[in-house]
């Protein structure tokens, strides 16, 4: 069985080390991957700065991150398949371009509806530059050593760049303008351009099926509607009938999907993807490793700036010890993945993001705690990159080349929804046990009970991918 196979440890079969061409080939999409994951988080700091050089109300300002989270969601699963049908690296240039123009369009605005009009439109080009640039990545390397290396550095840059994104916001931002939060992607993406045609090759199918319509409307519109509600959540509350309709209108028009793609003669996603093993559990430990360890970011950054009054830049700076633990847990994961298999890549690294997530309960108003939160974040950063690197190969694994932009749509769409899941969670936990106008110690104690979840929830995951799913493949 594919996925038998996938997860059990096997020593690496053809070559182990990648030519100089791939090298290129790799340098090139982990440039792209890793802009793109810079730009999820490099506008946070710089909300305030926005919000006073353009005119936007206050209780406005979270529409910046909003229109981009929505687009960048809502819209991934149908561009994964639309590169698996129309050319992956024709759908990856094209949204390269989008980013380019767009970013340079925010950084010119001059009022609150270009900005965000410029936001969807980098949502819109990160949902297809992500699946495609991702299935360029897993077409371009075997399955085996060199892609679970390829899938390694991409995840250990994609969330180094998670972290970056704060820190270079901030400096960016207090040393010239926010405006230069957007400028900084226009040469990348610039550069990106030249260069890919000539060293990433097209990748499409020989015969071209039709794009299943019905499957695509009610998809993107169930997605738009459930990061909607869990965005609304997180600012309104749990409570707020909006937020509840929008995320029930989620749900319904996700069966109909499902009823949908039962029906269709080329469906978006066929089913037979969704029965393997390999991808449903290798997309529930993605959900979780992203869910977790972004809300993470968001409860030490209460924690820096609230209970220990860190500025909004010295705690933006206090989580490079994170990028360094992601950039190190990326580049071993094959080495593990590769000596132990998938399976116990995913266990040991949840364990070790559980047991260093849960000595931030020990977490006090004191700045001596501030070693204790670098070492736990270090070390949290490399088994949440085990999770990833494991979730990745295993989401991709056993599946044919013309079915990798789907895989790698459906792996985006869980770390889109992960990322807009988890703040809205944590926000509303810290929220509850604070309460209205909280102090110092009240926002430990609601950040002290987050973590708990936080380190729970990654435990679920553990017993997920490791127990259940021993039971399914035996």
């Amino acid at each position: 069985m594919a996925t038998a196979e996938a997860t059990k440890p096997q020593r690496p079969t053809g070559a182990t080390k990648l030519t100089g061409r791939q090298w290129i080939v790799l340098l090139v999409l982990l440039v792209a991957q890793f802009m793109l994951a810079v730009d999820f988080s490099i506008l946070n700091v710089a909300l305030p700065a926005i919000g006073a050089g353009l005119g936007f109300p206050l209780g406005e300002l979270q529409w910046i991150g909003t229109a981009f989270a929505l687009s960048a969601a809502g819209f991934t699963l149908l561009f994964g398949r639309v590169a698996d049908l129309f050319g992956r690296r024709r759908l990856f240039l094209a949204g390269l371009a989008v980013l380019g123009v767009s970013s340079l369009v925010g950084g010119l605005a001059t009022g609150p509806e270009v900005l965000i009009a410029a936001r969807v439109a980098q949502g819109l080009a990160t949902a297809a530059v992500t699946p495609a640039g991702l299935a360029l990545l897993t077409t371009s390397f075997p399955e085996g050593p060199l892609r679970e290396r390829a899938l390694g550095l991409n995840g250990a840059l994609m969330s180094a760049g998670f972290t970056a994104g704060a820190v270079l916001g901030g400096v960016l931002t207090d040393l010239l303008s926010w405006r230069w939060a957007f400028f900084v992607n226009v040469p990348v993406a610039l550069g990106v351009l030249l260069a890919a045609p000539g060293v990433i090759r097209e990748s499409r199918p020989d015969v071209r099926p039709k794009l299943d319509l019905p499957g695509a409307l009610s998809v993107t519109l169930g997605l738009l509607a459930l990061v909607y509600g869990l965005t609304r959540a997180g600012l309104a509350g749990w409570a707020d009938p909006l937020a509840l309709g929008a995320l029930a209108l989620g749900a319904v028009l996700l069966l109909v999907f499902g009823a949908v793609e039962r029906r269709a003669a080329a469906p978006l996603v066929p089913l037979s993807v969704l029965r393997r093993r390999s991808v449903v559990w290798g997309n529930l430990a993605g959900l979780i490793a992203f869910l977790t360890e972004t809300s993470l970011v968001f409860l030490l950054t209460l924690y820096l700036q609230e209970v220990l009054d860190f500025s909004a830049l010295a705690a933006g700076l206090s989580f490079g010890v994170l990028g360094l633990g992601t950039v190190l847990g990326g580049a071993t994961a094959a080495r593990l993945i590769a000596a132990a298999g998938t399976r116990a890549t995913l266990v040991v690294g949840g364990l070790v993001q559980a047991a260093a997530t849960a000595a931030l309960l020990l977490l006090g108003q004191s700045h001596s705690s501030l070693g204790l939160l670098l070492a736990a974040t270090f070390v949290g950063g490399v088994g949440n990159m085990f999770v990833i690197v494991g979730f990745m190969v295993t989401a991709t694994s056993g599946l044919p080349d013309r079915e990798q932009g789907l895989a790698t749509g459906l792996a985006t769409m869980t770390q889109q929804i992960g990322i807009t899941m988890g703040t809205p969670v944590m926000s509303a936990i810290v929220a509850a046990r604070a309460g209205a106008h909280p102090s110092a110690p009240a926002v430990l104690d609601g950040v002290a009970l987050a973590v708990l979840v936080n380190a729970a929830l990654v435990l679920v995951g553990v017993l997920a991918t490791g127990f259940l799913r021993r039971r399914t493949d035996s």
